[in-house]
């Protein structure tokens, strides 16, 4: 009578939980870091007059580019002119008084050996001779050095460039190497870009390179610079990094490094900020997995849930950084791990799930048990 009881009716098997996951793999991964930086320019020199005097002419266009030895300005070069002709009259009259010196020393020379005039007078002419020579060489020195003023009077650009705004107009009265620049030339293309490093990064990479946990990039790699600007947009010319710090600042506790980045379109002004990526080694097993299969605990700490033997386990995550929209783990997963990139608001630790292979990242439609 037992076995002839009605039960009512059957119960339909519930149904697992079917979950996407990510089949985590590891591979070869280029470590980079983007550090803050300035751009400067690539040769600077600022115009300061050699000589004084009243400035005649500006001749150039303020923010033009200019060549090595192109006229920026005109000092008034009379003065100038006439300390020439001073300088070259007075070498012609020490020609003149050494001529007269050679041939008076020569004539004592020869009378002096027929006892016709004492040897004190013959020794006054040799040195007047000598004295004659130096007279003659000093002002030579002394022409020189006017030609040099006169030239000065003519201020060239030293080096290819940029000019900045000129801090005088014609008329006013400039000195020799005065504390303020007439005007700046700048080398725009190619530009440095200046950056820093903290020096606890430097150490680690070296550690880490030394331990054998990176490789260290190819030479052509770990000397390129990728640049974004401060509008966020990428700059369309990559860097090389033509300088590595030697020295730590006391003051910031880091590295300066310098890159030399090509500059055709004047797109970048010195002063600029720019953020510059470089690399700095390989990691030969890195572990890369989708971000949306890494949670944060109430702690803020990273987790993610694993699909063990069929049920829901979690781990405790290390994240080493973002690489583009994936998570760079350096603890917590290993390669062949079944992680849940799909349907994690709907299962729970310990729970039986059903693993569906979701490496395109596409959404599954979960069937869920009939209680639920």
């Amino acid at each position: 009578m037992a076995g002839c009881r009605d039960s009512g009716p059957a119960q339909p098997p519930a149904l697992v939980q079917q979950v996407g996951v990510y089949h985590v793999t590891s591979g070869p991964q280029a470590l980079s870091m983007t550090l803050p930086g300035r751009a400067s320019a690539h040769l600077v020199a600022e115009i300061r007059p050699q000589v004084g005097g009243i400035l005649l002419k500006r001749l150039f266009e303020e923010g033009a580019t200019v060549k090595a030895g192109q006229p920026l300005y005109q000092i008034d070069p009379q003065p100038y002119e006439a300390a020439l002709a001073q300088a070259e009259a007075t070498v012609t009259s020490s020609r003149a008084t050494l001529k007269a010196a050679e041939l008076k020393a020569k004539r004592d020379a020869q009378l002096v050996k027929i006892d016709a005039i004492s040897a004190e007078d013959n020794e006054s002419a040799q040195a007047s001779l000598l004295e004659a020579r130096a007279s003659l060489q000093s002002a030579q020195a002394a022409l020189r050095t006017a030609r040099i003023n006169l030239g000065y009077t003519r201020i060239n650009a030293p080096i290819d460039g940029q000019t900045s705004t000129s801090s005088v107009t014609p008329g006013a009265l400039v000195t020799a190497e005065q504390t303020t620049a007439l005007t700046t030339v700048q080398q725009l293309d190619p530009i440095y870009v200046d950056f820093t490093q903290p020096s606890s990064t430097l150490l680690r990479l070296k550690r880490e390179l030394a331990e054998g946990k990176l490789a260290p990039a190819e030479q052509k790699d770990a000397t390129r610079i990728s640049l974004e600007l401060e509008d966020g947009s990428t700059y369309g010319h990559e860097g090389t990094l033509t300088f590595n710090g030697v020295s730590v600042d006391e003051s910031t506790g880091s590295v300066t490094l310098r890159a030399l980045v090509p500059n055709p379109d004047g797109l970048l002004l010195p002063g600029m900020y720019i953020k510059a990526t470089l690399q700095e080694g390989v990691q030969q097993d890195a572990i890369l997995v989708p971000q949306q299969g890494v949670s944060r605990d109430e702690r803020g700490d990273a987790t993610a849930l694993v699909v063990v033997d069929g049920k829901v386990e979690q781990r405790e995550l290390t994240l080493a950084r973002a690489v583009g929209n994936r998570w760079w783990v350096s603890k917590g997963l290993n390669e062949g791990d079944q992680l849940i990139v799909q349907g994690l608001q709907k299962v729970r630790v310990g729970q039986e799930v059903q693993a569906v292979e979701d490496s395109a990242g596409t959404s599954l439609t979960a069937q869920t048990d009939s209680h639920d």
